[in-house]
């Protein structure tokens, strides 16, 4: 059984290790529908009880798997919490009132559902904040779907963490999904958003925990394909450093996916990660790698080689 944390003051349980649904049914350039059923269908039998989705994954495709894979084994959905977001589609973002309640009433149809527990509100870049808490703006929209029991909790995840710590600051939010700024390799998180978090007693879902396949498969594997993406840099001392971890990380019997995964939670306001999947194998080894035991002399021997490094490549 996946270990549990309560998502900050929701009262929400999540198991720490999720699926984030970005690139679910795909490998490569070959999509699979059944693929990406699969995928959900591993993870929850693996004790996932945590699902990331979003409109703009997949071309809204991903939602709807997500919704199928559901629909279709109720047996394993019992006791599942869906995340989803708003307001941003591969076409652009829109971040009005009008656009958010749109949004809504479209993943409302997709997941086949009647309540989000847990809704976000997808990238809005910082200069958006004023419209995004105006009463013209998406917040605004949430908080009446919210009073109607149609929203549960609302939050902010953006993939920047300059565009998210605004947000994360304002206190209007419960939880955040936090991407590019927590991980072995980055700690960007520590300097605002985390604190902020812990402060506001929000709860946190790191995304891109292992740095897009860097920490699941180590240094030595970082030229096979798709470990390095358009959106990371790994220059050669960060390999270095990333083979300086898995050393650790063997002294001690632990996997270095097992490593990145289970940091992440050990911060108190991070409840849970979510790992992207593109197969079923992957999501079985991430529940595993969540579970294996780790010795706190392994963390005490990692801290002093963990700082910030500039592995994130900004368009």
């Amino acid at each position: 059984m996946l270990n549990r944390k309560t998502l900050g003051r929701t009262g929400v349980e999540v198991t720490t290790v999720g699926l984030g649904c970005a690139y679910l049914g795909s490998v490569g350039d070959d999509f699979s529908e059944d693929r990406g059923l699969q995928t959900v269908w591993a993870a929850l039998e693996a004790g996932v009880r945590l699902i990331d989705t979003a409109p703009l994954y997949q071309s809204t495709a991903s939602e709807r798997m997500v919704g199928r894979a559901l629909r279709e084994r109720p047996d394993l959905a019992r006791g599942v919490v869906v995340e989803t977001k708003c307001c941003r589609l591969r076409e652009g973002s829109d971040y009005t009132y009008d656009a958010a309640m749109r949004s809504v009433e479209g993943s409302l149809e997709r997941l086949q559902a009647a309540r989000l527990e847990l809704l976000y509100i997808h990238d809005p870049p910082k200069a958006a904040l004023d419209l995004v808490m105006g009463p013209a703006g998406a917040l605004q929209a949430l908080r009446k779907l919210q009073a109607e029991g149609v929203v549960g909790h609302i939050g902010i995840a953006s993939n920047y963490p300059d565009d998210n710590a605004p947000f994360v600051e304002t206190g209007e939010f419960e939880i955040a999904v936090v991407p590019d700024a927590f991980s072995l390799l980055n700690q960007v998180a520590l300097e605002r958003i985390l604190p902020a978090a812990e402060r506001l007693q929000m709860g946190v879902v790191v995304a891109t925990p292992l740095e897009k396949g860097l920490l699941a498969v180590g240094a030595r594997g970082a030229d096979m394909p798709g470990v390095v993406p358009a959106t990371r840099h790994f220059a050669k001392d960060v390999l270095a450093r990333v083979d300086e971890l898995e050393q650790v990380c063997r002294r001690h019997g632990v996997s270095l996916l097992a490593a990145a995964l289970q940091y992440v939670t050990r911060h108190p306001a991070v409840a849970a990660t979510i790992p992207g999947a593109r197969t079923p194998a992957e999501v079985v080894a991430n529940a595993e790698a969540a579970n294996q035991p780790i010795p706190e002399a392994m963390w005490h021997e990692l801290q002093p080689l963990l700082t910030s490094w500039n592995v994130v490549a900004r368009p």
